[in-house]
């Protein structure tokens, strides 16, 4: 698959607010001993599942994370929501990965990106507007740690699983966010953010490719 027209939100958070909402086998992964949340909408294209092409493969997704590490094992990521609009995706429930199938729209004009979406009817939703800057010639520490991921974290049936991500490093700019309106965060049962959000963008990577689930 390829994953395009990505921004990237990013709020610090103390660690403590965001182990209590992790399961005992993962502990927060910090950057100078702060953790992050970070809120991400993109869209899929080019989707393959075993090989075959994913009819309807190209489609928005928005997901809701945060940065983990096993004990004794790999850092990754931890998911508090995923929406997205391809009801083949709610398979990934069978992991414990938390699909939710939601209306998503994703626009742009020039440097300027909108992104929206909600999950149901009634349910948590959001409006984003971000501007394009400079792009990131040399990426610092704290760009690379919150982008370049390589393993995903759920609970299935009690265990830890473990699914590897394998991409090129993301190209990144620098973003301004323009509008923000949204209730994913609480949803989720994060606390409003204390800070403004870090921002960047990007035009996408590709090919990625996720490995075999392992257990741990």
């Amino acid at each position: 698959m390829h994953w395009t027209r990505q921004t990237f939100l990013h709020w610090p958070y103390p660690s403590a607010v965001l182990q209590r909402l992790l399961p005992p086998h993962l502990e927060v992964d910090v950057f100078e001993g702060q953790g992050w949340v970070s809120l991400t909408p993109f869209v899929m294209s080019s989707t393959r599942v075993l090989g075959v092409p994913l009819p309807g493969g190209t489609f928005p997704e928005t997901n809701l994370r945060t940065y983990v590490r096993r004990k004794g094992g790999p850092s990754g990521l931890w998911f508090f929501s995923l929406d997205v609009t391809h009801p083949a995706m709610l398979a990934a429930r069978l992991l414990g990965i938390p699909y939710s199938l939601a209306r998503l729209s994703v626009q742009g004009q020039g440097r300027t990106r909108h992104y929206a979406g909600r999950r149901g009817r009634r349910g948590p939703g959001y409006e984003i507007e971000v501007r394009t800057g400079r792009c990131i010639e040399a990426p610092d520490r704290l760009d690379s740690w919150l982008t370049n991921r390589f393993h995903a974290y759920s609970m299935s049936a009690g265990l830890l699983w473990r699914t590897p991500v394998r991409h090129e490093p993301w190209p990144l700019s620098r973003g301004t966010l323009v509008r923000l309106d949204e209730s994913l965060l609480t949803s989720a049962g994060l606390p409003e953010p204390a800070a403004s959000a870090l921002v960047h963008t990007s035009p996408g990577v590709g090919p990625v490719r996720l490995g075999f689930p392992r257990h741990g």
